[in-house]
């Protein structure tokens, strides 16, 4: 699969990114597991509606990564890898404010949009992908295959829909049918419904990141008391942290 020359730069951006973030060229990645990683980096879910996918704000030794809790993981990924593109290589604004919508937007939202796709679906990778899973003697990819290719990178049917429909793998009138019954065409073919569906309700207001690690830091060297450390904690929406709330059950070491 051939990166087309307007987009080659974006490409690279994405595989220079994949470097710093100690991955290859073209493997699956779980994004947030790779984000979680990222010096002076706080990441908060939070419920934002039906029209922002996330928000990106670069401070001073500090940034901050929001996204939209109520968007399925798959959309959520998306988000993320689009709003590491603002952070490392947009430097227009400062802050930045994402639509839920997949291309839509201005010219720096379209590369973000292009750079996360090349980010968690490789072109290398994407094309070995379809070569292994096309089975319809046309060469058209079907409903079936498209579920397995958003499975395998771990991305909302929008987002494979968007890419796809970008190498010409499928036409606009092609994948509308297979905007609907998502879930369904999923289950249908063994996967779970884990990657169609949003944050659980109890896990919808969290920080991660930075600054919890800094709030530990400054307890740890004295400079803020217990009680201003369980305040830092809970606006953050860590109370599990403040008051040890566990899965029922307790914990499995296996």
């Amino acid at each position: 699969m051939v990166v087309p020359m307007d987009n080659l730069d974006l490409w690279k951006k994405a595989v220079s990114l994949r470097k710093l973030l100690g991955e290859d060229s073209t493997s699956a990645i779980d994004i947030f597991v790779l984000a979680y990683d990222i010096d002076l980096l706080s990441i908060v879910y939070y419920p934002m509606g039906e029209h922002i996918s996330g928000i990106c704000v670069k401070g001073y030794g500090n940034n901050v990564i929001a996204i939209n809790s109520l968007m399925t993981l798959g959309r959520q990924r998306f988000s993320m890898a689009h709003e590491l593109y603002h952070l490392y290589f947009d430097d227009d604004q400062p802050t930045t404010i994402c639509s839920k919508r997949i291309g839509a937007g201005g010219e720096k939202e379209h590369q973000a949009d292009q750079f996360a796709s090349y980010l968690l679906m490789p072109p290398n990778a994407l094309s070995e992908m379809i070569k292994r899973i096309k089975k319809d003697a046309s060469g058209k990819l079907s409903a079936q295959d498209v579920v397995r290719l958003e499975q395998y990178f771990g991305v909302s049917r929008q987002a494979i829909l968007f890419r796809l429909i970008g190498e010409n793998e499928l036409t606009s009138q092609e994948a509308e049918p297979m905007r609907q019954n998502v879930i369904s065409s999923a289950v249908s073919l063994g996967y779970n419904d884990t990657l169609y569906k949003p944050t659980p309700e109890d896990k919808r207001y969290k920080t991660y990141g930075f600054y919890v690690q800094q709030a530990e830091k400054a307890l740890e060297q004295g400079l803020i008391s217990s009680g201003k450390h369980e305040e830092l904690l809970l606006s953050a929406y860590r109370s599990d942290l403040v008051y040890g709330d566990q899965v029922e059950g307790g914990e499995v070491l296996d």
